[in-house]
């Protein structure tokens, strides 16, 4: 097969749960175990650190690998989803995995004799690991898909466990209580391995504390640490900050959230010093400053066009669009202009809770993703109205965004979110 029917393959046979939802999920470390065995371990070559939470992980994930690469460490990295190339999962310093790679992988898989049904998300997990060892990287950052316990990554015994935050997402899945969701997400946290943990209170620092204790590892609360002492926007866009750890350096990264990602990322980055592994604080400037360019993240508060000014933000639950809607009203006050959102959501997706965040003084044009689990934009417009906000609504992102710009004027903002898959779709 050519790379084209590998991925036709790939989404055909295998179930993804970022596209059909709850049909495609598989809790449980079985199959990965099952697999790993198969292509004989190649998670044990090379060393890792596992990073998870709710929010946040895809970018303190990109930034960790911007630093050890600019250490000089050979980085592999696996995010998901994917924005515009399904080889956007897998990376080495930067570089996404060759089409050839993919096509060995999945052909080397279907000759191997398995007789199980891997879901989409083992599979490509099993290739970034195989691919990751057969290229000799010195370390990997391996982001969490969902939750942590059970999730299929779960399999790796790391250097260190990141786990950035907790709030209500994937509760179908991972329980309904905050307390809930933070025993699956905990589940990374290992025998001997130390934990650096971004924001957590109450209850919730409480389990974090319990389980960090009955595995006798040692745990770092980054929100105790403060390893970042100023943190404000710059005009020109990032984020200049300041820490003891390095001096102060700039991070390139968008959005009033990230402040709380380079903390996190800051007492992970202090944690690897501790255990011995080396980074200057010329590595940590020079990481911060040019994490999109060393990494190829995108879709954190990304500038796509100016006058107007639009961005897009694959923030997609209560906590991560609470953040982007106080950016949103700070910008467009700043401009002079108005509001214009394109928006979308997953159907499995309690948004409710979601829609009462939204202000009401914007102009709102509601779309829907081209996947399966998309909540249909008719039930949308429905569910908007129910709330007293009135959208027009437009069967792509492409169509809402053109319509958006079409209306707004030069000091207006449009921003493009709701769900990574309205932002990949518009991006497209």
């Amino acid at each position: 097969m050519d790379y084209n029917h590998t991925l036709e393959w790939l989404y055909a046979q295998l179930p993804m749960f970022s596209r059909t939802g709850a049909a495609a999920y598989k809790p449980g470390l079985q199959t990965s175990l099952d697999l790993d065995e198969y292509f004989r371990h190649p998670h044990k070559r090379f060393k890792s650190i596992h990073v998870g939470g709710t929010n946040g992980k895809g970018s303190t994930s990109h930034m960790l690998a911007a630093i050890l690469q600019s250490q000089g460490y050979r980085v592999g990295l696996y995010t998901s989803p994917h924005l515009v190339d399904f080889r956007e999962r897998i990376r080495i310093d930067g570089e996404m995995i060759p089409k050839e790679a993919v096509v060995d992988f999945v052909s080397k898989f279907r000759e191997c004799g398995y007789k199980g049904h891997p879901s989409f998300f083992e599979l490509t997990m099993m290739m970034a690991f195989d691919w990751f060892a057969s290229q000799r990287v010195d370390y990997a950052v391996i982001e969490v898909g969902m939750g942590g316990r059970l999730d299929s990554t779960n399999i790796i015994t790391p250097e260190l466990a990141v786990i950035t935050n907790i709030s209500k997402d994937h509760t179908q899945f991972l329980g309904a209580t905050l307390p809930e969701i933070a025993g699956e997400k905990a589940g990374i946290i290992k025998t001997g391995i130390p934990c650096v943990v971004g924001e957590a209170r109450g209850e919730i620092r409480e389990v974090f504390e319990e389980k960090a204790s009955e595995e006798g590892a040692t745990i770092l609360f980054a929100e105790d640490f403060m390893p970042l002492q100023r943190c404000v926007s710059n005009p020109e866009g990032g984020l200049d900050c300041s820490s003891p750890l390095c001096g102060d350096f700039h991070c390139e990264l968008e959005g009033d959230y990230q402040k709380k990602n380079v903390n996190t990322v800051l007492a992970a980055i202090c944690e690897l010093r501790r255990i011995g592994v080396e980074i200057d604080d010329i590595a940590i400037r020079e990481g911060m400053n040019k994490v999109t360019e060393l990494t190829g993240l995108a879709g954190r508060w990304m500038k796509v066009a100016d006058a107007p000014l639009t961005v897009c933000d694959t923030g997609h639950n209560e906590a991560g669009l609470r953040y982007t809607m106080d950016q949103l009203d700070r910008t467009a006050k700043h401009l002079g202009g108005k509001k214009h959102i394109v928006i979308g959501f997953v159907a499995d997706k309690a948004i409710d809770d979601i829609i009462g965040l939204l202000p009401k003084d914007a102009t709102y044009y509601l779309t829907q993703a081209a996947i399966p689990r998309a909540l249909p934009v008719e039930q949308l417009v429905e569910k908007f109205r129910s709330h007293g906000i009135e959208g027009m609504a437009y069967p792509s992102p492409k169509e809402a965004a053109e319509a958006a710009k079409a209306e707004a004027k030069e000091n207006d903002v449009i921003y493009v979110g709701g769900s990574t898959f309205i932002v990949a779709d518009f991006l497209k």
